[in-house]
């Protein structure tokens, strides 16, 4: 049997339902990404996508590959897994006696799944000590639901999608408003790069460098405290 290698999923949905993306990244059995792909759903919701991202990561597979798949969708993990073999003796119904949602999707991933040696682990998300590649697959699918438009090693990214830092209790902290007082929109703590990333501006920041938030991105420290006096000007 090949040795097991590790991959990661996930979908995002901007209003849920709203514009809505997935994503998946491959890595090798120690962990180290080797190939990503994120793909544009239109409008769907937030359970379509994370099935979505399922069903696509298993089409990137070969038959026969072993792999532990992580993802932070419990919902997505205990569809194909808990409840599919219910679903098929009460015919395609759910608990409550309604049609199942998402009812081809689910069979699709069913099938790859039987020519496919898979296990899943459930990993939290957004979390400072998190898993690293559904950080990876998390933030391709928030960029892909936003942007529309397909990305991956395929179509010549190179470079994996670098998660936004995740902010604790005294970033959030921070951003809270007092009485009386308006918020700067766009603006937060700096922090401390937990990854390599690219800021707005197109130059690089590194691991450890102080950055903050520029809209709905991260870069340098200073240029988004430009951006700031210029909206504010």
């Amino acid at each position: 049997m090949s040795e097991r290698i590790i991959a990661a999923c996930d979908g995002a949905s901007k209003g849920n339902p709203g514009p809505a993306g997935w994503a998946w990244v491959i890595a090798d059995a120690e962990g180290r990404p080797e190939r990503w792909e994120s793909g544009a759903l239109g409008r769907a919701t937030n359970n379509v996508g994370e099935l979505t991202a399922l069903q696509k990561l298993l089409e990137a597979l070969l038959p026969g590959t072993s792999v532990q798949i992580r993802m932070d969708s419990q919902y997505a993990m205990k569809a194909v897994t808990q409840w599919l073999p219910n679903w098929k003796r009460n015919g395609w119904k759910n608990a409550a006696g309604k049609a199942v949602a998402n009812r081809e999707l689910v069979e699709e991933i069913d099938q790859l799944l039987t020519e496919r040696d898979v296990t899943f682990l459930y990993v939290p998300a957004h979390r400072e000590d998190g898993d690293h590649l559904n950080a990876i697959a998390d933030q391709a699918a928030s960029e892909a639901a936003i942007s529309q438009q397909a990305a991956g090693t395929a179509l010549g990214a190179m470079e994996f999608p670098v998660p936004a830092p995740v902010t604790g209790a005294p970033a959030r902290t921070a951003r809270a408003t007092t009485p009386g007082s308006k918020a700067k929109s766009g603006t937060s703590r700096p922090l401390k790069a937990k990854y390599p990333g690219t800021c707005p501006c197109g130059q690089p920041y590194a691991a450890g460098e102080m950055i903050a938030k520029h809209g709905k991105r991260w870069g340098h420290e200073a240029c988004a405290a430009s951006a700031l006096e210029s909206n504010t000007a």
